[in-house]
């Protein structure tokens, strides 16, 4: 029992002991409590205070930030209200002023409105004396006005037109001797400051060879290599007994540089059979045509002409394996250009121009087909369709007067060409061969029975015969051609080939009375 009691005892005494505990616990809990309470109260206070001292404070700058725009606006004002003022002022200022000047404007036309008045009255008194007077000397005169007027034209006409025939015969006399003596001095200082080279053309290559074995190995079997070389290059290859050298005869450079070409890459390489020629051929007509463009790129690049069309360019290069009279076409071309630039220069023109004009004026000369055209013509079609200058055009269809000069260009260069032409050494025909050429073309012609006319044109590679329509038939027109042909072969020496056309007209001729 003792035992439980004190178990019960100790027990209360716990739970009174705990009790006691908890109770002051709370009690320091809740004085706690309200301690932090009261200090977050006056905590927040004074954040209180303090945010209302910050709005005042923000509120006061504010307001000042207000005034002072406030007032720097109705400084503004102010002042916009003065320039106006200002202006106002000046404005009131220029009426009155203008109102002052046309105050003054009409007091000066009436005066003017006045004195008006006086000076017609006294033109009306002039006039009348003055008809007054003019009627007393046609009385004394016994003219009348329009008649001494009439005879004092007349006479003032003949006086100033003697004076003015005098005048002009001794200006046309002083520009013909002047006008001699600057084209005198033009063309001299051209000739003199353009400087060239001049060779002559052959038609005729040598190509050398080391021995002559080559020349049977050339020839081939029963002459098959020499017959395809030939047929291929539209060369006549000639081996005869010339030590070390065969010879390329042909009237067309082109196809004699292709020849000797093929012929030296043939013999290089050691193989030369038909199909090895054939193909050699090829390769080098296509080496030849981008050698002719690099030329005529070249030509253009150092005359400084620029913009030409890339075909016109190819027909430049071609040039260099054309030749006229034995003068080389590219290089005559070239001298044209210079002589033209520097002429045109001298006489005021654009050089540029002229030069073009004189490089193309012979592209008629090397076209890839052959029309019956005149090459001035042919020449001047081909500029026209690469869309040349006008005046590069005429100027190449009228270098040999076949169209007319619409230019100054024109006339210079045919007059260049000429002077390339006429060069010493430049061309290997002198003129008086030529002509007696074409004039033993024309008497060949002539001698047939039945022709009317003859004319050799091209410079001598066309002949044109009309035959007369009653006295020839037809087919006597195609014999005379053939029988012509011929003739011309056997009797004369020429380049290249003539052309022979007979012409049998037939026109019918009736009056209406």
């Amino acid at each position: 029992m003792s035992i439980l009691l004190i178990i019960i005892v100790a027990i209360t005494g716990l739970l009174a002991g705990g009790l006691a505990t908890a109770t002051i616990l709370r009690k320091q809990i809740l004085r706690k409590t309200e301690n932090l309470l009261k200090e977050a109260e006056e905590k927040a206070e004074v954040l209180k205070k303090e945010r209302i001292l910050q709005a005042k404070e923000k509120f006061l700058q504010l307001k000042s930030e207000h005034e002072k725009e406030i007032n720097e606006k109705n400084l503004q004002l102010q002042r916009n209200e003065n320039r106006l003022q200002q202006r106002e002022q000046a404005f009131n200022s220029r009426v009155e002023e203008l109102a002052r000047k046309q105050k003054e404007l009409d007091t000066l036309k009436k005066n003017l409105s006045s004195q008006l008045e006086i000076v017609t009255k006294k033109q009306a008194d002039l006039d009348k004396a003055h008809q007054q007077q003019i009627e007393k000397l046609e009385v004394v005169s016994g003219l009348s006005a329009e008649e001494a007027k009439s005879q004092l034209i007349e006479s003032l006409k003949d006086e100033a037109r003697s004076e003015a025939m005098v005048f002009i015969k001794d200006i046309v006399d002083e520009a013909k001797v002047t006008a001699n003596l600057e084209a005198k001095k033009v063309i001299i200082e051209t000739i003199q400051r353009t400087a060239t080279e001049q060779a002559v053309e052959n038609s005729v290559s040598v190509f050398n060879i080391d021995n002559d074995e080559i020349k049977g190995r050339i020839i081939g079997r029963e002459g098959r290599n020499i017959r395809a070389l030939e047929a291929l290059t539209g060369v006549e290859i000639i081996i005869d007994d010339s030590p070390d050298a065969i010879l390329l005869s042909g009237f067309d450079p082109v196809r004699r540089e292709i020849a000797r070409l093929s012929l030296h890459k043939l013999v290089t390489d050691g193989r030369i059979h038909p199909a090895r020629i054939e193909e050699v051929v090829a390769k080098t007509k296509k080496q030849i045509e981008q050698e002719i463009i690099e030329v005529g790129k070249r030509t253009c690049i150092d005359l400084g002409i620029h913009g030409m069309h890339n075909e016109l360019m190819r027909l430049v290069g071609k040039m260099k394996y054309r030749s006229s009279y034995g003068q080389n076409l590219l290089q005559h071309s070239k001298e044209v250009a210079n002589l033209c630039a520097t002429m045109a220069a001298e006489l005021g023109l654009n050089p540029k121009i002229a030069k073009r004009a004189g490089l193309l004026h012979d592209i008629g000369k090397v076209p890839d087909n052959e029309p019956d055209l005149p090459h001035a013509i042919l020449g001047m079609k081909t500029a026209e369709k690469f869309k040349e200058r006008p005046e590069v055009c005429n100027a190449i269809g009228s270098h040999h007067e076949e169209i007319e000069m619409e230019n100054l260009i024109a006339p210079i260069v045919q007059a260049c060409d000429a002077i390339s032409g006429a060069r010493p050494g430049a061309r290997r025909e002198v003129v008086e061969a030529y002509i007696k050429r074409l004039e033993k073309l024309e008497e060949l012609a002539l001698s047939y029975p039945g022709v009317v006319k003859t004319y050799a044109i091209q410079a001598g590679r066309e002949l044109r015969v009309i035959v007369g329509a009653d006295k020839i038939t037809d087919i006597e027109a195609t014999q005379i051609s053939l029988d012509l042909s011929k003739k011309i072969q056997d009797e004369m020496t020429y380049p290249g080939q003539i052309k022979i056309t007979v012409i049998r007209e037939t026109r019918a001729v009736a009056f209406a009375k």
